[in-house]
């Protein structure tokens, strides 16, 4: 009996079919779960760090991890010369525009569950890009709810700050910009390569920025190495940047990067969550309600195929 192996193969790699939609969430849920606890990791790093060490020194740390991860599944270190553009784009985007900007805006006093509910716009920026992109076609349901979602964050904010947007609000929307993009290109990419080569790939073609720069920062920065900074230092640099994006593009691929991307409307809750828990920070009812109606709308987007 003959039996045929269910697995494709590109490029030398052997990937695996394509799976449900719901496993596609499930495993994008797992990535959006490691990436709530981001911005409060990232408070605690900037109370021994300074911002730019923080936002370019954790793709150093997850760089070298990728090396390690590269060398010991025998694969090279660099991905294919035709697909360094959308390597680049995803460097861009995740690599150093999300850390930057959403670091400088913690660091001008934005409070970790507003920077949430703010950054809570990235689904709808994500699928936009998976449609310019990746040529995907959502349903008018979709549409529906991922605007309805995005209509409750800008409210939000801008109750919150008197009809005018802050400094640390236009340096989170470049932070949801640049992450849209970076997330985009690594879901395209996740459909014939496995998802931790993508984040390896983009941390790896980084290095030669990184590396210097985060080298320059530690000697014309101060540092006061407490076990909160260090252990906020760590999860960024481990979790945020390189253990949480494994699961996170694997679910992309296989979800479809709109619809799978939508389970991020669930992250506002999960960080206002830890925020409380790890910082004691408080937050009135107008924030919790905004959080609640953007999981309603991500309940609806996850019923409409895409």
């Amino acid at each position: 009996m003959k039996v045929e192996n269910s697995a494709t193969e590109v490029r030398g790699v052997a990937v695996p079919p394509p799976g449900r939609p719901g496993g596609g969430t499930g495993l994008a849920f797992l990535g959006v779960l490691a990436f709530s606890g981001t911005m409060p990791a990232t408070v605690f790093a900037i109370r021994g760090f300074d911002p730019w060490l923080v936002a370019i020194g954790r793709a150093v740390i997850a760089g070298f991890i990728a090396i390690l991860c590269l060398k010991a599944a025998r694969r090279p270190l660099l991905p294919p010369r035709s697909q360094w553009p959308a390597y680049a784009l995803i460097s861009l985007g995740v690599v150093l525009g999300f850390p930057v900007f959403s670091s400088l805006a913690l660091g001008l006093g934005a409070s970790t569950a507003h920077s949430a509910v703010v950054v809570g716009l990235l689904p709808a920026a994500t699928a936009i890009c998976a449609v310019l992109r990746a040529g995907e076609r959502p349903r008018p349901l979709f549409w529906a709810a991922c605007t309805a979602g995005a209509a409750a964050i800008t409210a939000f904010t801008l109750i919150q700050h008197q009809g005018t947007p802050s400094w640390p609000d236009l340096l989170l929307l470049c932070a949801l910009a640049s992450a849209a993009v970076g997330y985009t290109e690594g879901g395209r990419l996740a459909k014939h390569t496995p998802g931790w080569q993508v984040i390896s790939y983009a941390l790896v073609l980084s290095l030669p920025l990184t590396i210097p720069v985060t080298t320059a920062l530690s000697f014309a920065t101060p540092i006061t190495l407490t076990w909160d900074a260090v252990a906020g230092f760590a999860y960024v640099s481990v979790i945020s940047m390189f253990v949480g994006f494994i699961p996170w593009y694997a679910g992309l691929a296989r979800g479809g990067i709109a619809r799978a991307g939508q389970t991020q409307l669930t992250q506002p809750l999960m960080t206002i969550a830890w925020a409380w828990l790890l910082l004691g920070e408080r937050f009135g009812v107008l924030t919790v309600v905004a959080a609640l109606a953007v999981l309603v709308c991500v309940a609806i987007t996850q019923r409409a195929r895409t």
